[in-house]
């Protein structure tokens, strides 16, 4: 199975606007995000599919992942699947997944497909993309319902419409961290931000968003802007201070520590394990 690093930022582009695509490698995303669904009339999905793996390679010339979203409709994902499972392709969203058993019946079918283009069994990781108030009372099954299933995202725009509230911070921040909980428990990724990510009017306000998403647990969040990106980037990685302050703090811990001391003090604060744990969680993040 493929080891992937979490990402900052994962750029939507739709997956048959060539101008996007040619560009994409000069944005800076960790990955960009082939999109076969929202973004493509239906009448234009087959030729997309044919031309979507030299796509992949196009996006990718720089370093970054590729991921496609596939179509929710299970007859469409099918096709999707034939002809998106691909070495150039680590990962794979689902949208408006409603259930364990829907993740699963797209992981079976990836088993029989990696197997018939001779891939290393499990390549292909999942991301399941909730957008319904339904699929809320089941995160934890849908968490742990895949081994191929590595993060878990959250549609704010279907999933508000679905509640029947208005996509902002004060409305999402609760099912975000229902997410987040689900994700932390079966030890896979979260990703997101409470906040709609269809408007990209205003960056200010978008960072404002990022640095919560950040600081109640988020690990990255898809965008559908390339101003968004640079701006994730920033959010989710250390900042020199923050790693600076980071080391001291478990050299200081592991010096008292060796002197028979569990809690210390460190810049006027207490420190024990889950403070230093804290802190080695934030320098793993250089590692990206």
């Amino acid at each position: 199975m493929t080891k992937l690093i979490p990402w900052r930022s994962l750029l939507f582009l739709p997956a048959n606007n060539q101008k996007f695509i040619d560009k994409a490698h000069t944005r800076e995303a960790d990955g960009y995000i082939l999109d076969l669904e929202d973004s493509i009339p239906m009448a234009h999905k087959e030729a997309t599919r044919a031309n979507l793996i030299a796509a992949a390679k196009v996006v990718a010339k720089k370093g970054a992942d590729t991921l496609v979203r596939i179509n929710a409709s299970l007859r469409l994902a099918i096709r999707d699947l034939e002809a998106v499972v691909d070495p150039q392709i680590c990962a794979i969203i689902i949208p408006k997944v409603s259930s364990a058993a829907h993740i699963q019946l797209i992981a079976q079918s990836i088993d029989e497909i990696e197997q018939e283009k001779q891939m290393p069994q499990g390549y292909t990781r999942l991301i399941a993309q909730i957008e319904h108030v339904d699929a809320m009372s089941k995160l934890d099954e849908i968490a742990t319902s895949s081994p191929r299933l590595m993060a878990m995202t959250m549609g704010t725009e279907d999933l508000s419409l679905s509640i029947g509230m208005e996509p902002t911070t004060e409305a999402l921040i609760g099912p975000c961290q229902q997410l987040i909980m689900a994700c932390r428990r079966a030890n896979i990724t979260p990703m997101g931000f409470p906040a709609s990510i269809a408007d990209f009017s205003d960056p200010t306000q978008f960072q404002v968003a990022a640095e919560l998403a950040n600081k109640i647990g988020f690990s990255g969040a898809p965008c559908v802007h390339p101003m968004q990106v640079n701006i994730l980037n920033q959010v989710f990685m250390p900042t020199e201070e923050q790693v600076k302050q980071a080391n001291e703090l478990i050299q200081s811990f592991q010096q008292q520590y060796e002197q028979g001391t569990g809690a210390t003090n460190f810049a006027n604060k207490m420190i024990d394990l889950p403070v230093v744990q804290r802190a080695e969680n934030l320098l793993k993040r250089l590692n990206r």
